[in-house]
């Protein structure tokens, strides 16, 4: 007899789990670096790409997280309460989308406090955190663990990490900038993806269907990526939508924003070992 397949360490029925995130909210890293020449609070990826978005999201019952810059709090609280409103988590990418693992300890420490006097301000209490670049400092963790953050999103394993921190890992090619954005010419390269992709898109979505079959057979996790001021025509949109609608009909599959996969895995530590 064919043994049964092991216990599920996800939600009963589920096999696996996803969250679908947003990265970059406005003009806040074109701001650092003085390449920003409009007002402030008029990028289209907020005020055209990202309503659109939340529209898809809606359409498919869709639970997302944001990870978005706390300078933006304040230059577009209407799209924050949007997404509030609509059951979304504002999660934190830093103060102006900092590479992070540039940052000294006592720039991370500033890089926390104004974040934080930002958040007060517009009433959020982050929970999570996705370091701009994908990678963090030593230093990090006991910074996350004295500001109440629970988890972390980097590049990296699923599991509990430095000082009892989630770590709920995103990787390159479940992140649309990688298929679409010449600056990824070079990471796409040591992935063993070609430099210069013919149709980005279907590539992505290939890869996704593909990723979503090998975490439902592992029981594993998946981040999926999508930045709004990518979405610029009506291929990546058709696109969008058909990824949102193929995670939305996957009934043994979890599709939940982060904060509520972290509370799971910090409930079930011995599930969810580095590594594991």
């Amino acid at each position: 007899m064919t043994p049964p397949p092991p216990p599920s360490r996800w939600p009963a029925p589920y096999k696996a789990a996803i969250s679908f995130t947003m990265d970059n909210l406005g003009e806040a890293q074109d701001v650092l670096n003085g390449k920003w020449p409009h007002p402030i609070g008029t990028h289209p990826a907020v005020t055209n790409q990202l309503p659109r978005m939340l529209s898809l999201l809606e359409k498919h019952n869709i639970k997302a997280t944001y990870f978005a810059e706390s300078w933006s709090l304040s230059a577009y609280p209407d799209a924050i309460k949007s997404l509030q409103d609509a059951g979304h988590e504002v999660a934190w990418h830093g103060y102006q989308h900092e590479v992070w693992k540039n940052l000294s300890l006592e720039a991370e420490q500033e890089n926390f406090d104004k974040s934080w006097e930002e958040a007060r301000k517009a009433g959020i209490k982050y929970e999570g955190f996705r370091p701009p670049g994908g990678s963090i400092n030593d230093g990090t963790w006991g910074l996350l663990k004295e500001h109440g953050v629970r988890y972390v999103s980097p590049l990296g394993e699923l599991g509990i990490g430095k000082e009892g921190v989630v770590v709920l890992p995103f990787e390159w090619r479940g992140v649309d900038a990688f298929w679409y954005m010449d600056k990824f010419r070079g990471i796409r390269e040591d992935h063993g993806e070609r430099e210069e992709l013919e149709n980005p898109e279907e590539d992505m979505k290939g890869w996704l269907t593909s990723k979503m079959e090998e975490i439902r057979q592992t029981g594993g996790y998946l981040s999926v990526l999508f930045h709004p001021f990518l979405q610029t025509d009506e291929k990546k949109f058709a696109m969008l939508e058909e990824v949102l609608g193929m995670i939305a009909t996957e009934k043994d599959v979890w599709v939940a924003p982060c904060k509520e996969v972290a509370e799971w895995v910090r409930g079930h530590p011995g599930s969810f070992e580095c590594g594991r």
